[in-house]
């Protein structure tokens, strides 16, 4: 099983991206969102989901695997295949669906291409439990962390690879981001080093 691909980008369309890493070209699908942020760079880390069919090997990309998280638990819904959930995921942000499936939002799911009323209603009685926490009443269980967590991880994962304490860099990065909430990672990672 092929956790994650990293590799320049050779190719990238809002469909699918053409990872190369090691002189072999990755065909990747993706989603909307992954394709906005892989607009910006040139070379990326996907994770992975493969798959394995009679006719076909097909791999599905994420940037994060809280992403890739939330494509299986669609994919684990009976009548949701790969190219379904590719699309409910293409259609809002991570976040938005584990809402509306812990708000029960049917109408929301609904608006999306290809899912009727009843696929909408059997996503959210699969997966309603799956995304609430059971303890201390109904939570939201944050599968996908928001912009600001991903980027305190990307930064201290980034310090941590630089040979620097997690728990130092993890201090430097939220109190930098406490005081400039607005900083890209690289800036994020730039100032952490001066402080570090």
């Amino acid at each position: 099983m092929i956790d994650y691909i990293k590799g320049e980008i050779s190719e990238l369309t809002p469909a699918y991206v053409v990872l190369e890493t090691a002189g072999i070209g990755y065909f990747i699908h993706i989603t909307l969102p992954t394709f906005s942020f892989l607009g910006e760079h040139t070379s990326a880390k996907l994770y992975v989901y493969e798959s394995i069919r009679e006719d076909a090997h097909v791999l599905y990309g994420f940037r994060l695997q809280s992403e890739r998280q939330l494509f299986l638990l669609l994919i684990s819904v009976s009548g949701i295949g790969a190219n379904t959930a590719r699309m409910i995921m293409s259609s809002y942000s991570a976040q938005e669906i584990q809402d509306m499936i812990a708000s029960g939002n049917v109408s929301a799911l609904n608006a999306i291409k290809g899912i009727g009323t009843k696929t909408a209603q059997r996503i959210i009685v699969d997966l309603k439990d799956k995304i609430m926490k059971s303890a201390g009443g109904s939570e939201i269980i944050s599968l996908v962390p928001n912009v600001q967590n991903e980027k305190k991880e990307e930064a201290v994962s980034a310090l941590v690879m630089l040979g620097f304490a997690a728990s130092a860099s993890q201090k430097v990065v939220d109190k930098i981001v406490q005081e400039q909430p607005a900083l890209k990672v690289e800036q994020l990672i730039k100032l952490a080093l001066k402080m570090m």
